[in-house]
């Protein structure tokens, strides 16, 4: 029977397909932890409360990504070289989805429009990662190992969620509404394209490593598309939406302690 429990449970008992979805994970998780890391070095002094948060979110980030790459590591697996097509992170900053790398390897200060894109392109983007981390809970958080990975996994970007709601609805009374409002629309409409772009291209990956038939492939990227139809139609604004989260504060304090080394 064809559903996402099957297909998701096909993708781990394959050591190839894993370790492509786990390389693919590790590196978009990766970047985000250089890119958050760069921006809290370099928000301006007038943003500097809101610096060691953005530091925390770049630590989940690295942390998630250690995680992914210490469960290739006890299945005796190495990184996979992850196909262009594939690289959320890196399409979406092609789209101009992110503060640009040029300007992040830089040394001079962001101004504070910067650090108010950035949360809203954070506040689209963790959307998708909270509810991508949700799903795999749904369908993987009874399994070892890599359960207790995606339950945390999941419990961090929830946190990233709430903690760009409350900033961005902090920073909209501070007189930053309508850049809010704007890049958030612009984001969420060129977010969706990107996520369709990536979706159809690791299935193709993904039907190539396992043996898909074609009537399989095409059963799954049909829903894909179909996913993007609704998401184009209106979907997208579950991602522009903001309310104060129930947790407050999310990101506050020191990071915790890295759990990666106990899934090697």
């Amino acid at each position: 029977m064809l559903s996402a429990r099957s297909i998701f449970q096909e993708i781990v008992d394959s050591d190839d397909a894993f370790r492509l979805f786990c390389s693919i994970a590790a590196g978009g998780e990766a970047q985000g932890g250089w890119e958050n890391g760069r921006i809290s070095a370099l928000a301006p002094e007038s943003m500097s409360a809101l610096a060691p948060k953005i530091a925390r979110h770049g630590a989940d980030e690295d942390k998630h990504g250690r995680i992914f790459r210490a469960l290739l590591k006890k299945r005796g697996l190495d990184l996979v070289e992850v196909p262009e097509a594939t690289d959320y992170t890196m399409l979406l900053e092609r789209r101009g989805i992110g503060l640009s790398h040029r300007r992040l390897r830089g040394s001079e200060r962001l101004t504070e429009r910067e650090i108010v894109v950035y949360l809203a392109h954070s506040r689209v983007t963790e959307q998708r990662a909270s509810e991508q981390m949700n799903t795999l809970v749904r369908y993987l958080g009874d399994q070892p190992d890599i359960g207790r990975a995606v339950r945390m996994i999941c419990r961090d970007e929830d946190n990233h969620l709430a903690y760009c709601h409350e900033e961005l609805l902090r920073l909209a009374a501070q007189g930053h509404a309508r850049t809010i409002h704007s890049v958030l629309r612009e984001s969420a409409l060129e977010e969706v394209r990107v996520y369709r772009e990536v979706g159809l291209a690791v299935m193709e990956r993904m039907g190539a490593i396992l043996g898909w038939p074609r009537a399989k492939s095409a059963v799954l990227a049909a829903g894909v598309q179909g996913l993007y139809g609704y998401e184009r139609a209106g979907g997208w604004r579950r991602s522009v939406s903001l309310a104060m989260p129930e947790r407050r504060d999310a990101l506050g304090g020191p990071p915790p302690a890295p759990h990666a080394a106990e899934f090697a």
